[in-house]
């Protein structure tokens, strides 16, 4: 209330006002200007929601793996970073779980450096088809961890709509809809609207994602192909994924 009220008074006052921090009347002056105590220079707010767990997650650890990091380079970006996934490297049992998703806009600061369309953030995630130096994708078909991952929000999906999904930022919902996890036009062989375009341009900036678990132990190394780029920016991690710890 005290600091409600002195507040109040120095929005009321004058501007640099004199507060009388020794007592006697010898105070120090606040570099306050009251004509800007209304104006909003940047609006860095930002909205998130929290959602009640589902009946196959009550219990679990949920790993948070999402995208940080602006478009542009490091110099344009400075004190903030390029893109990354974060964290890049999580270590999780075959009872955690792990949260794939991300964030972006379409209105970033024009003629930042980066791929696909001048203002836009994409992010994809796909597994490597080696070690974490490879920066190749398997074919979604091919990938080892399409036998090894389920969807906790998406149960009906398979492993392969799963990987579709993450590979395309959610512009197709799975493979061919025949799961019953998404609708046939929405999906990647009945797609009914225009192709998804090569550096995910067309494709939604932000993603829900899947929370998925693994059904058996292992590791996993992915990579976004949009931002990887092999010359100056690295948007790489891992997932190793160890049996359940004792109970004991």
């Amino acid at each position: 209330k005290q600091w409600y009220q002195r507040r109040v008074a120095i929005t009321a006052g004058t501007n640099n006002p004199v507060v009388n921090v020794f007592g006697n009347g010898k105070g120090l002056a606040l570099a306050i200007n009251t004509a800007q105590f209304g104006r909003t220079f940047q609006d860095r707010s930002h909205i998130f929601q929290v959602l009640p767990r589902l009946p196959g997650m009550a219990g679990r650890k949920i790993h948070n793996l999402n995208v940080r990091g602006q478009r542009g380079n490091i110099v344009q970006n400075y004190p903030s970073v390029e893109y990354d996934f974060v964290p890049d490297k999580i270590t999780m049992t075959t009872d955690d779980l792990v949260h794939v998703q991300w964030a972006g806009i379409n209105t970033n600061v024009p003629g930042r450096a980066g791929e696909g369309k001048d203002q836009t953030d994409r992010n994809n995630l796909l597994e490597m088809s080696g070690d974490p130096d490879t920066s190749y994708p398997f074919n979604l078909a091919d990938a080892p961890w399409i036998k090894n991952i389920a969807s906790v929000t998406e149960p009906k999906a398979s492993g392969l709509d799963i990987a579709v999904a993450l590979a395309s930022s959610g512009y197709f919902c799975g493979k061919d809809g025949s799961s019953g996890t998404c609708p046939a036009g929405l999906s990647l062989d009945g797609n009914t609207r225009e192709d998804l375009q090569k550096q995910l341009d067309n494709a939604p900036a932000s993603y829900f994602g899947h929370v998925i678990r693994f059904k058996a132990p292992g590791q996993v190394y992915y990579l976004c192909t949009r931002n990887n780029n092999f010359t100056n920016r690295s948007q790489k991690g891992m997932i190793y994924i160890t049996p359940p710890k004792s109970k004991n």
